[in-house]
């Protein structure tokens, strides 16, 4: 029996076919237009599984995966800052009442890390802790095969954690926190501060390996950031094994090379923090959606 698997995104909407063993079969892509509300961005995606059914395929559900915040327990998006149109909606009921298939709603890191603990990187293993080092940080906890989540969807929301002391540093999260100091939008944030102009992380890094003495500095606070933040991981969670995915790390393994080594200091036993790659990418959220449905 096939599952069906959804990746709601800012700028794009994806839904896969899936087989029994969480293999993509075929995606769909639509664009998630801000000109319109969500039930009508959704709608592609409905005709879709709508005629998916009328070749008599046989579907288990659908599984979602959406930025958030999100209240699981009424299946619906709340107001995520990079989903225009979309506050209040009431996603699974949409998805049940137009298929008629059992849908099922989680955070899109959460998704992402539930394929990653149980098939990917952390396959075999009984605690897993999932971290998305892209733009910001994404996160999750899988602990024997199930997410756990929390009274309000925020377990592993470690991005969020007061990890220094900056007053001055604010975005859309806490002054001083992981995503505000070592993410994405943290290291060009930092750069911006030292260098007084905008600037990206690519061109940060590209600073920083010509050894540019600036851009040396701001990577060496960045990664010390993290390490406090991957030291903090362990000890909040104690995995058996951190797995890593995202943009930075897919074109900077540098970074969280340096973080690790620094995370060493504060840690009882370095070689306790196990760290895997990620193994599937841009597909992570998909499969990892079709897992909700089990």
């Amino acid at each position: 029996m096939h599952r069906i698997g959804i990746d709601i995104g800012g700028t794009q909407l994806r839904i896969a076919l899936l087989d029994e063993q969480y293999r993509i079969v075929e995606v769909y892509k639509t664009l998630n237009d801000r000109a319109h509300g969500a039930a009508e961005n959704c709608a592609p995606m409905v005709e879709w599984i709508r005629a998916k059914q009328q070749e008599g395929l046989e579907l288990a559900g659908i599984g979602i995966g959406s930025p958030g915040p999100l209240s699981l327990r009424e299946g619906k998006i709340l107001n995520p800052p990079n989903l225009v149109g979309w506050d209040g909606f009431e996603i699974v009921k949409y998805f049940h009442e137009t298929t008629g298939l059992p849908t099922y709603l989680n955070n899109d890191a959460n998704v992402a890390g539930l394929s990653e603990a149980l098939l990917g990187g952390g396959k075999g293993c009984e605690s897993v802790v999932f971290v998305g080092l892209s733009t910001g940080f994404g996160g999750a906890f899988v602990y024997q095969g199930k997410l756990i989540n929390g009274a309000h969807c925020n377990t592993a929301e470690y991005w969020n954690s007061i990890v220094c002391d900056d007053p001055n540093g604010r975005g859309s999260a806490n002054p001083g926190s992981l995503n505000e100091n070592a993410g994405g939008t943290g290291i060009a944030r930092v750069a911006t501060v030292r260098y007084g102009r905008p600037m990206e992380p690519k061109e940060l890094f590209d600073r920083y390996y010509a050894g540019e003495q600036t851009a040396v500095e701001v990577f060496e606070y960045c990664t010390e950031i993290l390490a406090r933040g991957l030291a903090n991981i362990y000890w909040n969670f104690d995995p058996d094994v951190v797995v890593v995915g995202g943009s930075i790390d897919a074109y900077h393994p540098i970074y969280l090379q340096t973080a690790l080594q620094k995370a060493a200091r504060y840690l009882p036993a370095p070689d306790s923090l196990r760290i895997e790659k990620a193994v599937f990418g841009d597909d992570a959220g998909l499969i990892g959606a079709a897992l909700l449905v089990g």
